[in-house]
């Protein structure tokens, strides 16, 4: 038995140390939130009647790496090879989907994923990335029924993933109390968990509950590199609580580390 995991985004996307041992891709939401996307779990029998699948899944391999070091053309050219091995591959239009995200376009990606969907209809990974760029594209209400069919999927290696995604996206639906749920459920598997954090950061902060939204806050960036998003909402929480100075160090640090982002000031809630 072979399996491979690799989790991954678009646009723009960052590195994550913290919580998972696989390799991640996070994509920023233009919203707030962050929603992880996992690749590919599989297995295959060694069985000879098997030996193109085999092989198709090694190009999905080469595909990952090349797709991990920014090679996108490359990337492109191994799952090309992926399709030629095996037309009905899901791994091949998962990873299409993170590469036209990578390019900036993901108006392209969806099709690709709503493909992996369709191709093999209880994979976990494959729901999670669809519910994932359904919600990164203003369809947050409809995601949160593929997360629930891929935490479904028994053979499914990264539930954590899918519960953050979940969390994140009925917040940004409204549904406040289902996602604390969903939150609550991902932070017990991964406490850790950057995508599960920011969120139950924000849904805090919304609540009025400032020094619990600190307390979340502090813990995202210990467990990850903070992005534009986790500052702003750092500076906010700060500025309710009546610490002007955190909150300006918070927005100085953006301009530090994100030079090209639009300058807000401490506190505001504008997204760059």
């Amino acid at each position: 038995m072979r399996q491979r995991e690799v989790i991954g985004f678009v646009v723009l996307f960052a590195l994550l140390s913290g919580g998972c041992s696989r390799l991640t891709f996070v994509k920023p939401n233009l919203k707030r939130h962050n929603y992880r996307q996992t690749a590919p779990d599989y297995a295959v029998k060694d069985d000879p009647r098997d030996a193109q699948r085999i092989a198709a899944i090694d190009h999905v391999t080469f595909a990952e790496q090349q797709l991990n070091a920014g090679r996108l053309d490359e990337a492109q050219k191994e799952v090309q090879a992926v399709l030629k091995a095996d037309p009905k591959s899901a791994d091949a239009y998962m990873l299409l989907g993170m590469i036209a995200e990578q390019r900036g376009n993901a108006a392209a990606a969806g099709p690709f994923y709503a493909k992996a969907v369709a191709l093999a209809p209880g994979r976990g990974a494959a729901l999670n990335n669809f519910g994932a760029w359904l919600c990164g594209n203003g369809r947050a209400p409809q995601s949160l029924s593929l997360f629930d069919q891929a935490l479904a999927d028994p053979a499914y290696a990264t539930p954590a993933s899918a519960l953050a995604n979940a969390g994140s996206c009925a917040l940004t639906a409204g549904q406040g109390a289902r996602s604390v749920q969903y939150l609550d459920a991902a932070l017990q598997l991964d406490p850790a968990n950057p995508v599960a954090l920011e969120a139950m950061a924000e849904s805090h902060y919304r609540a009025g509950q400032y020094m619990e939204a600190r307390a979340f806050s502090e813990r995202r960036m210990a467990a990850a590199p903070p992005s534009v998003t986790v500052l702003q909402l750092a500076s906010q929480i700060e500025q309710k609580l009546g610490d002007t100075a955190a909150a300006a160090r918070y927005v100085q640090r953006i301009g530090q580390e994100f030079p090209q982002a639009k300058p807000v000031s401490p506190g505001d809630a504008s997204q760059p």
